[in-house]
């Protein structure tokens, strides 16, 4: 038997919280989130993502009275203006292995999203794509970069089995600092020097004046990814507070911004991987003592992830894609890492999986993102 409960009160969201920890206790590969960052991602009153969402949790109970599975629902007011399409979302799925656990869950959840009128539902979104997204189907043998995730390998067929079809997969390319292209980092000098000419220039993002560059960081982000599917605008408040985040953990070294005449066009943002570190906190509590394994993280950690590379699309197809990696490459020589992952990348985003390929990057993890029509189950 399965009771589902929805979630409300503190005694129930902190069984949602920390069920995870739980499930996931023996897996080495596992990174546990920090509690305290997703307390602040799942409060509906402070993340500024719900000042134009909805969610609404649910808890799956076995018959020991255990948590078995987890599940939001979530709808969101600017996908649906972006791409006029009126489809929700669910997101934080976790669940054992269980098909009948698995099925209470997503009916939870998706009449729920039935009863707010919309059309169809993707996941999982944890709890939109600027944040952590889609479903580990291959690359279960190592453990997952900063913000990205890593789930049991049984979950695809929870999905398939209930009745949820593939719509995109995401890709994960890793890259080896000996193995990069030399070739390729010599033409990408030769093509800045030709930009330099047009009055693009390439510069390290002011991490003193941060205040001043996050408008035009912004800007670049909301129109360099508008075409990209399931690609949902940030608004200045989700963007200044994503900003301030990856600040603290960031090196200027690490992130760069292009100007063509002062105005901004292009940037990218890598981050040192800390999952190396937070791997060792396997509770996801910082007090009282886990603290101590962050302090001096930089130093310990020996890898990196390109987080986000993105061009206005008038730019494309100039070069400015190779300098930027380029770029990356400088400052993680600079700073001593020995390795990367670029993710994730569209699979049907041919320029970029081309120009990581150029440069000796090769997909090592696929995440997937499924659908759920309601027309097709009339």
């Amino acid at each position: 038997m399965v009771i589902i409960k929805v979630v409300v009160g503190r005694k129930l969201f902190n069984r949602f919280l920390g069920f995870p920890y739980r499930l996931y206790k023996n897996d080495k590969n596992y990174v546990p989130e920090l509690r305290i960052a997703q307390r602040e991602v799942l409060n509906r009153k402070k993340n500024p993502f719900f000042q134009h969402a909805e969610a609404e949790y649910f808890l799956a109970i076995d018959e020991t009275g255990k948590v078995a599975g987890r599940i939001a629902a979530i709808t969101n007011e600017r996908y649906v203006a972006h791409w006029n399409e009126n489809f929700g979302f669910f997101g934080f799925f976790e669940c054992v292995d269980n098909k009948k656990v698995a099925n209470a869950l997503f009916d939870s959840a998706l009449n729920w999203l039935r009863e707010k009128g919309v059309d169809g539902v993707y996941g999982p979104m944890n709890p939109s794509t600027n944040d952590q997204c889609g479903t580990l189907i291959d690359g279960f043998d190592t453990p997952p970069y900063i913000m990205m995730v890593h789930n049991k390998p049984y979950y695809n067929d929870l999905f398939i089995n209930y009745g949820l079809s593939p719509k995109m997969d995401l890709l994960s390319y890793h890259l080896i600092r000996d193995e990069v292209s030399e070739r390729m980092l010599g033409l990408a000098k030769k093509i800045e020097e030709r930009l330099n000419k047009r009055g693009i220039k390439i510069r390290q993002v002011n991490f003193k004046d941060i205040k001043a560059e996050t408008p035009k960081l912004l800007h670049i982000y909301n129109k360099a990814w508008e075409k990209n599917w399931g690609f949902i605008p940030m608004t200045p408040v989700e963007f200044e507070k994503l900003v301030k985040e990856l600040k603290m953990v960031t090196s200027p070294d690490l992130v760069y911004i292009v100007e063509d005449m002062g105005e901004p066009i292009a940037f990218v943002a890598c981050l040192p991987n800390i999952n190396e570190v937070i791997i060792k906190i396997r509770n996801g509590r910082l007090l009282p003592f886990n603290f101590l394994k962050l302090i001096g993280f930089k130093k310990k950690v020996k890898s990196l992830r390109v987080l986000t590379l993105g061009i206005l699309e008038k730019y494309r197809k100039t070069g400015i894609d190779a300098c930027l990696y380029a770029k990356s490459f400088e400052g993680a020589l600079k700073l001593g890492y020995k390795e990367a992952e670029a993710s994730w990348i569209l699979e049907n985003n041919l320029m970029m999986n081309r120009a990581l390929e150029n440069v000796n990057g090769r997909v090592y993890k696929k995440y997937r993102i499924y659908q759920y029509n309601f027309s097709d189950s009339k």
